[in-house]
């Protein structure tokens, strides 16, 4: 039996409550080899008297928690960003029998005229079934499909760019008259949502609070972006390289707190005075996380004085080692802010549905992102007060909902530029740059010693101050924060 990944946790909390109930660690790797144990090879440690990284055959795990009383052997477990899901083909359309396929193609192209290579394109000739086909465009920016003869229309036509333009959407189109696609910018100027509701941020927002982005690592080379510091938890990996890992979520995500741009050239977050850190947890190129990196993660940020976490990020059940370490956060006074998942409607996923992190939906605002993008999609029911808001269609739901914020269209910052992202992978950071704002005006509240009752105080400030949209609490909680 090959070995397995596990991470070793004390028998209550995250660190060992004193020095005699290290739950045998010392005798376990070495120091006092005493006691008859299963091989245990240890990978990586967060602290001396705290989780371990270890290698072991699973048969041997009831032999090591016999040697080791009240020792937890929890299995490796992922996480991935909280982004919303695109639509996909569940079936392709029906070739009849003795018929014939047929070739179409479709370009897509900037506005001025140069190919989009990489774009993933669906074609939809039955949306409600999601029946269609799909294809990714090459260098010259050309998508090629084969279907049945018979098909001569799409009920939906969807582009999703990996970055820099909006997506967009087609609908009910005869095929003989679509060849080519024209992509709108994702612009910083953009009057997206964060604009509508929140305005332009003020120079000093943000301003002594210091946030940490736990996620894929932030571009530190993006000219709107000051990362003042950070780490990198993954295994094997060099700690000190927390920049974007390749796939941009956390430098978007980074963006819409801490932005430091002026528009039309540059965006601007909700906190643009805000100290931002890196925590990156997602190894190159990856885009899952392992419960053991999110934990060193955040025992890190901790122990470097965030107040803010956010955490763009989740699924999965619930995980005792990621739950252990948001109340070690909570302990050394800091709060998590967590995307509560895009399943549509599904239950507040983990950790967003941890008592203690914060849980925050996505919700929209029509007349914010183009008519024609893939983001028409996801206006849903229900709608807020104002008719034109809604709670994204892609939003999970739940009684442990303690915020929601604009969450679909939204254009931040991007490795190289700007893209126009959507999901509670959004709403998240929006949230997150609001409460730093918020913070940045309380200074008495950020000077209390770190403690849980810091913590406690920041989480009922952050509540204090919201608006109801509208929706309902089991879709917005106590509402959208308020700067």
């Amino acid at each position: 039996m090959s070995e397995e990944l596990f991470v070793l946790m004390p028998p209550s909390g995250f660190r060992a409550a004193s020095a005699s109930l290290t739950f045998g660690l010392r005798d376990l790797f070495g120091a006092r080899p005493r006691l008859r144990l299963p091989r245990v090879r240890l990978l990586d440690s967060i602290a001396d008297d705290g989780p371990k990284l270890v290698a072991l055959r699973p048969d041997r795990a009831p032999s090591l928690r016999a040697a080791c009383p009240g020792l937890r052997v929890e299995p490796l477990r992922f996480f991935r960003p909280a982004l919303a899901p695109r639509v996909r083909p569940a079936a392709r359309p029906h070739l009849a029998a003795a018929e014939r396929l047929r070739r179409w193609t479709l370009r897509v192209i900037a506005a001025d005229g140069a190919p989009v290579p990489g774009s993933w394109i669906v074609l939809l000739t039955h949306a409600k079934t999601r029946t269609g086909v799909e294809a990714v465009t090459d260098a010259s920016g050309t998508a090629r499909f084969s279907l049945p003869a018979s098909v001569s229309r799409a009920q939906q036509v969807l582009v999703y760019p990996r970055s820099g333009f909006w997506g967009a959407l087609r609908r009910n189109i005869a095929l003989d008259t679509l060849r080519e696609i024209r992509l709108r910018p994702a612009e910083p100027s953009w009057p997206g949502a964060l604009g509508h509701f929140y305005g332009a941020a003020r120079d000093e927002a943000g301003r002594g609070v210091r946030v940490a982005v736990v996620d894929t690592g932030v571009d530190r080379a993006h000219a709107d972006l000051a990362v003042a510091g950070g780490r990198n938890t993954v295994v094997g990996e060099k700690p000190n390289d927390f920049g974007d890992n390749g796939e941009g979520h956390g430098t978007h995500v980074a963006g819409l707190i801490a932005g430091r741009g002026r528009p039309p050239s540059g965006f601007r977050g909700l906190a643009p005075a805000a100290e931002l850190r890196s925590y990156r947890v997602f190894a190159k190129g990856r885009g899952e996380a392992s419960n053991y990196a999110l934990a060193k993660a955040l025992d890190a940020a901790a122990h470097d004085g965030c107040d803010l976490i956010n955490l763009s990020l989740g699924g999965g059940a619930p995980d005792p080692v990621l739950r252990a370490a948001i109340e070690h956060t909570r302990r050394h006074g800091a709060l998590v802010l967590a995307a509560a998942g895009n399943e549509r409607r599904s239950p507040v996923s983990f950790p967003a549905s941890d008592s203690l992190a914060f849980a925050v939906s996505a919700m929209g605002r029509e007349g914010t992102f183009p008519e024609d993008s893939v983001e028409a999609l996801d206006v849903a029911p229900p709608r807020g007060t104002d008719r034109k808001n809604f709670l994204a269609a892609f939003s999970n739901i739940g009684i442990e909902m303690d915020l929601t914020a604009p969450g679909v269209g939204i254009v931040s910052t991007f490795p190289g530029g700007y893209a126009a992202m959507s999901g509670t992978s959004m709403a998240c950071p929006v949230a997150t740059g609001a409460a730093a704002a918020h913070f940045s005006r309380q200074p008495s509240l950020l000077a209390r010693q770190r403690d849980a009752e810091r913590s406690a105080r920041m989480a009922a400030a952050v509540l204090d101050a919201t608006r109801v949209l509208g929706f309902g609490p089991e879709y917005e909680g106590q509402g959208m924060p308020t700067l």
